[in-house]
Order: structure tokens, then sequence, then C-alpha cells
């Protein structure tokens, strides 16, 4: 397993209930395929650097994961296709 760490942007519209429940899927999905979340760190709402879809503001997560490759595929391929999220990055760390 390799060490990852994963930041969401989150549109700022969606209320804290739906964003956590959001979140508590894809954490299954690193911690299903045997991957370890070893810290997340909460950023809050932020102003971005530059509109994305019209939006000027989001809320930042980023996760320090231990996940296999297979692991970080399903969650980017999921992450892409969720509607909530307005951009992920995933960079692996040594």
């Amino acid at each position: 397993m390799n060490k990852y760490e994963i930041m969401i942007i989150v549109k700022p519209d969606v209320d804290e209930e739906a964003r956590n429940a959001v979140l508590d899927n894809f954490k299954n999905v690193i911690v299903n395929d045997g991957g370890v979340i070893d810290e997340v760190t909460e950023m809050g709402m932020r102003e971005l650097a530059y509109e994305i879809k019209k939006y000027t503001k989001a809320y930042y997560v980023v996760l320090d994961v231990h996940a296999t490759a297979a692991g970080i595929e399903e969650f980017e391929r999921l992450a892409r296709i969720n509607a909530n999220f307005l951009r992920t990055m995933t960079l692996r760390r040594d």
C-alpha cells in the first residue's frame, strides 16, 4: 500500500449533513478496499483562486490515506461522476 493525499473541493451549496454523508461514502471506498484513513482535515469554506462552474467559494477537505492503487482508481472514478464535487486531486506521497 502507498500513502496518498486526496484533496476534495465540495460545492458550497451542499448542506453539512449531505456533505458528511458523501464524504463518509467516499471514505468507505478506501476502507472497503483494504486502505486506512490516517487523517481527515476539513479546511472549511474558502475563496477559490478562480471561478469553477460559476462558484467563487467551496468547502475543502484533505484526506491522508494508505491505500492500494485499485482503491484510489475506484475513488477517482466515483469522484468524477459525483455532482457534489467541484474538483479532486490525488497525490502519491513517498
